[in-house]
């Protein structure tokens, strides 16, 4: 399927403005850049026309137009994870789609699909309540979700796609469905961590969990010093601690700049990031041995209402062009040998910079729900991967680069996690992601719900030949 002029012509677009209560964009538009960046700014978004969906009424209209006018459509609401970027064709905007709705009794949300994490992290707060989210408090969560969702209360409480009851989303058609276990239970099992592709979700009701405090934040270690011994400390950490702790270990280079406070600047820091529901009591005897590792530049873990959640990674939240890939590792974790490869590799010598991380799986990630879904490889106990900015040096350089990084652990490699595919991915990663039978049965699905390729920007994207 290729874009065809006609969806262009002024009485298309004209009989389209008069479709939707959003807005509807053309190169040249005044809003039509800001409507088209998200917060990854590398091969952002170039289509023939936007539609900033306000209802799922537009987005109904947005998806007719795009079928009837043999269009290739694209969505995205906060764009952290655009993998390739659509150039010709209909982007669905989502980002103004922010309805909020929390149901106390039944330990609820309805989020529609421009919902940001740290809104609905804020509104489930009021009630005692929280979500599973991830780390990055500007991610959406609809999109966060349909890739399964590591969040960072998930060894205790699962993906994020485990606990949505209810699924919301406009098929090829242009028809508007709500999809259950009930109604549609290969849909609503390939929506849950499939990635995407099936249509246009315009919202989810997902489950909350009654969390109001943690236990959590970080400790930075001078790297330069200790960056080998806090791996591998907190990796043997990690063998014993409760599902009701989740944690992850981040190393990275600081710039040196005002910006950095100066105790941090230039230097190469190595963070434990701590998420605990159980008592601050039981948080201090639990993570005396990663204080005792030495070199500690900071301590910042303190008991704090939930709604502070986003302070255990603290990460940035200015747009940025960036490229990423990852393993997903057994029980073994990384050996001494790859251990000191893969830090060798993407150090502060490296020659772009490296943002390594491994996260602590296991736990309630590897139970899956009542209603099985598409989240792949539960047995993973550990997720390894790398970021890199692309502004400079190129994306090839980062490309090899990472492959570098990754490569003392390749064989051991149990396959992708789909939310930390950063970046255009072939073919191959996307098996890898969901493995041989997972991955064919998505295809099936795909086949069944968009078989012109409609919906081709995305982790799956369209086989072509």
């Amino acid at each position: 399927m290729t874009g065809r002029t006609d969806g262009m012509q002024p009485e298309a677009l004209d009989t389209l403005r008069d479709a939707v209560r959003g807005s509807v964009l053309v190169p040249g538009d005044k809003g039509y850049d800001q409507e088209r960046s998200g917060f990854q700014t590398g091969n952002p978004h170039r289509p023939d026309v936007i539609v900033a969906a306000h209802t799922p009424q537009d987005v109904r209209a947005a998806v007719d137009h795009a079928q009837r006018h043999g269009m290739p459509l694209a969505v995205q609401a906060t764009g952290h994870g655009l993998g390739e970027s659509a150039r010709e064709g209909m982007l669905v905007s989502t980002r103004h789609m922010t309805g909020i709705r929390i149901d106390v009794e039944a330990r609820t949300a309805w989020v529609e699909a421009g919902v940001q994490a740290r809104d609905l992290v804020a509104e489930a707060a009021r009630h005692g309540l929280a979500p599973v989210n991830g780390s990055a408090p500007g991610v959406g969560v609809v999109s966060y979700t349909l890739g399964g969702g590591v969040g960072l209360l998930g060894r205790e409480f699962g993906f994020a796609a485990d606990r949505v009851r209810r699924i919301d989303i406009v098929t090829a058609d242009a028809r508007l469905h709500e999809v259950t276990a009930q109604s549609d239970p290969e849909l609503f099992w390939g929506l849950r961590g499939g990635g995407g592709g099936f249509g246009v979700v315009t919202g989810l009701e997902l489950e909350l969990v009654p969390v109001e405090r943690i236990f959590g934040g970080r400790l930075v270690f001078d790297g330069g010093q200790v960056a080998e011994e806090v791996l591998r400390i907190w990796q043997k950490w990690t063998e014993s601690v409760p599902e009701e702790l989740t944690s992850a270990v981040t190393l990275l280079p600081m710039p040196d700049v005002p910006a950095v406070p100066a105790h941090l600047r230039g230097r190469y820091l190595a963070q434990v990031h701590i998420a605990f529901t159980g008592s601050k009591e039981e948080g201090e005897r639990l993570v005396e041995p990663l204080r005792g590792i030495g070199s500690l530049l900071v301590d910042e873990l303190r008991d704090m209402p939930y709604s502070e959640c986003a302070t255990v990674f603290s990460e940035p939240d200015t747009p940025h062009s960036y490229r990423s890939a990852n393993v997903l590792l057994g029980a073994g974790g990384l050996d001494d040998s790859a251990r000191r490869s893969v830090l060798a590799a993407a150090g502060p010598s490296a020659e772009a910079m490296c943002v390594l991380s491994m996260r602590h799986l296991g736990g309630a990630f590897s139970r899956p729900p009542a209603a099985p879904n598409a989240v792949a490889h539960r047995e993973a106990e550990y997720l390894l991967y790398v970021l890199s900015p692309v502004s400079d040096p190129g994306e090839d350089v980062v490309r090899a680069l990472h492959e570098r990084v990754l490569a003392p652990v390749s064989d051991q490699s149990l396959g992708r996690n789909a939310n930390f595919l950063y970046g255009p991915q072939d073919r191959g990663t996307a098996r890898a992601a969901y493995g041989d039978e997972i991955d064919a049965r998505l295809g099936r699905l795909k086949a069944e719900c968009d078989p012109r390729g409609m919906f081709r920007f995305n982790l799956r994207g369209v086989e072509r030949g």
